[in-house]
């Protein structure tokens, strides 16, 4: 008897987690918020109204960069909503976007954003080496000195100079997206390097002494 009402309890245990597992997912959608360096289908909508309304003339790429943050800051200045350049559960409605129950693949999104960078950084690079610039990115993610996410390393603070100088928001060249999605398959032609750099344009001490791995096109890769 003493096991059969244990087992009771656990399953009774087991439920209510479950109940409140989905209750607080079920929340964070709600409040979901969508700001720079956001990806997904729902940016893209975003983007898409944004455009049908002339606030927005860039790319319509899932990736919510600075263009995109700067016409949702727009949208909500011309709307009387809260200027911050985020689109909140406010600004998503005002938009006519629901994302109640949506549970959304962040894939495409995450090519896109990787694609942004491999153009931005190595335009003009063989294929390898925008390859290679991608793998940096894959390796710094699995690295405990980086965020452990694609957005969180690219829009790391003074971690790619194209996010400052305007190469980021340049149109992305077509081979990028390949090698965006060979660098998050696994392929690593630098054998495991997190940084990288221009001989040519460097300047810091510090990232001259990193350990080179290999030099691909006009990019030193380092441990």
């Amino acid at each position: 008897m003493y096991y059969c009402h244990r087992r009771r309890w656990i399953a009774v245990a087991v439920i209510f987690a479950v109940n409140i597992a989905v209750i607080l997912f079920a929340q964070d959608v709600m409040a979901a918020s969508y700001k720079r360096g956001s990806t997904g289908s729902v940016v893209t909508q975003i983007q898409r109204k944004l455009s049908a309304w002339g606030y927005y003339d860039g790319a319509i790429d899932g990736v919510y960069g600075s263009r995109t943050e700067a016409a949702v800051t727009y949208f909500q200045q011309k709307n009387g909503l809260t200027v911050d350049g985020k689109a909140g559960a406010q600004t998503l409605s005002a938009m006519g976007i629901s994302t109640a129950g949506l549970v959304e693949s962040s894939t495409a999104g995450d090519v896109a954003l990787l694609a942004r960078l491999i153009s931005a950084e190595a335009r003009g690079e063989s294929y390898e080496g925008q390859v290679a610039v991608g793998a940096v990115v894959m390796n710094s993610i699995a690295h405990p000195s980086f965020p452990n996410t694609l957005a969180g390393v690219i829009y790391q603070k003074g971690a790619f100079s194209c996010l400052d100088d305007g190469q980021f928001d340049q149109p992305v060249a077509s081979s990028a997206y390949q090698a965006a999605r060979d660098a998050m398959n696994g392929y690593d032609p630098t054998g495991g390097a997190i940084y990288y750099f221009n001989p040519v344009t460097a300047t810091s001490k510090w990232i001259w002494s990193r350990p080179l791995l290999v030099t691909i096109g006009s990019h030193r890769f380092c441990a």
